[in-house]
């Protein structure tokens, strides 16, 4: 996936120049097959949904998306700027790289390893930079207060808490799921969507603040939930009031969309589009994304009574994809093709 600089790019049917709603909102191209499958056969693909966040002075925790490849996914391998800094094993999805220095940017990227030893391509680069560190700090945070959770449908839960304090200051809050740390978010973040979980399961998590010298506090007290029956495929992180129209300019046409951001803590930055059944565009605000309707336009073709399929998903801030909107159908030229499901 790469940045397009001007808006000129053709994918499927899609094809040519594409209108966006907005200065601060750049156009990336979708990348051919999706980036989690490999090419017939060959080296795993491109790790994406990586987000790398501070964890203390001395540590950074990325996280990605699991890649799927006909030969199986062996490991991952974490690269810390052109150097290998650690790899786990294909269950595993995040990591904490740790003996860092404080006060400095890192880039990080991720390749997966198949079981027959080939790697794939790197992910894109993300960015985090440590703290400066605080010397001879013993004191933990203080516990989360009030820990609270909602099951967003099969396969996600809403937790939010109360937030810590520290004498220098709350860097990262860890979330456990039992035992297991299973993510972390910023300290200046006191809520998260955790996704990726299985039906009807009931699941009981814990949040631990931490600060710059990697003091943890008391975990919170256990919130307790179990995820809604069936699949959903993840509906309940869906964009909704979702709309679709076209119009007539210049003697072509344009794909209008509007809808409702998933309701998640934190800003959702980016976006897929998928047209007739295949990945189209992604949307990324540079700037600050709508927390109301958003809106967004593109290039159809000139041809009319064109009939097309489209649907959207969002990105959420802990870097996996959430559910797809509902599907509508539209035709180029006609007046009654808004919003058909």
């Amino acid at each position: 996936m790469r940045r397009v600089p001007e808006p000129t790019r053709r994918r499927g049917r899609v094809p040519g120049r594409v209108v966006a709603l907005g200065a601060a909102l750049a156009l990336l191209a979708a990348c051919g097959r999706g980036a989690a499958d490999d090419a017939e056969g060959g080296a795993p693909g491109a790790p994406t949904g990586v987000t790398a966040a501070a964890g203390s002075a001395t540590s950074v925790h990325v996280m990605w998306n699991a890649v799927v490849s006909s030969a199986g996914v062996r490991a991952y391998e974490v690269y810390r700027g052109t150097t290998k800094a650690t790899e786990v094993p294909a269950s595993e999805h995040m990591v904490d790289v740790t003996r860092l220095s404080p006060a400095t940017t890192y880039v990080f990227t991720v390749r997966a390893r198949d079981a027959e030893g080939r790697l794939g391509p790197r992910s894109a680069q993300v960015r985090a930079t440590t703290p400066a560190a605080v010397a001879a700090d013993r004191t933990a945070p203080t516990r989360p207060a009030s820990p609270r959770g909602r099951v967003v449908g099969s396969r996600a839960v809403q937790l939010s808490w109360s937030p810590s304090t520290d004498d220098r200051g709350v860097v990262s809050y860890d979330i456990h799921q039992g035992a297991a740390k299973i993510h972390s978010v910023s300290g200046s973040q006191t809520a998260t969507v955790v996704t990726g979980l299985r039906p009807h399961t009931r699941y009981t998590f814990t949040v631990r603040a931490r600060d710059a010298a990697g003091n943890l506090s008391v975990a919170s007290a256990p919130v307790r939930l179990t995820t809604a029956p069936g699949s959903d495929a993840g509906q309940g992180t869906a964009p909704t009031a979702f709309h679709a129209a076209t119009h007539r300019a210049d003697g072509a046409y344009y794909l209008d969309l509007d809808w409702v951001p998933p309701r998640v803590d934190g800003a959702v930055t980016e976006y897929q589009i998928e047209l007739d059944g295949r990945p189209a565009t992604s949307l990324v605000w540079g700037g600050t994304a709508p927390r109301g309707r958003a809106t967004y336009s593109f290039y159809l073709g000139r041809q009319a009574g064109v009939d097309h399929r489209v649907r959207l998903r969002a990105r959420l801030p802990d870097g996996t994809w959430g559910g797809f909107s509902a599907e509508r159908t539209v035709t180029t030229g006609t007046a009654s093709s808004q919003n058909r499901p």
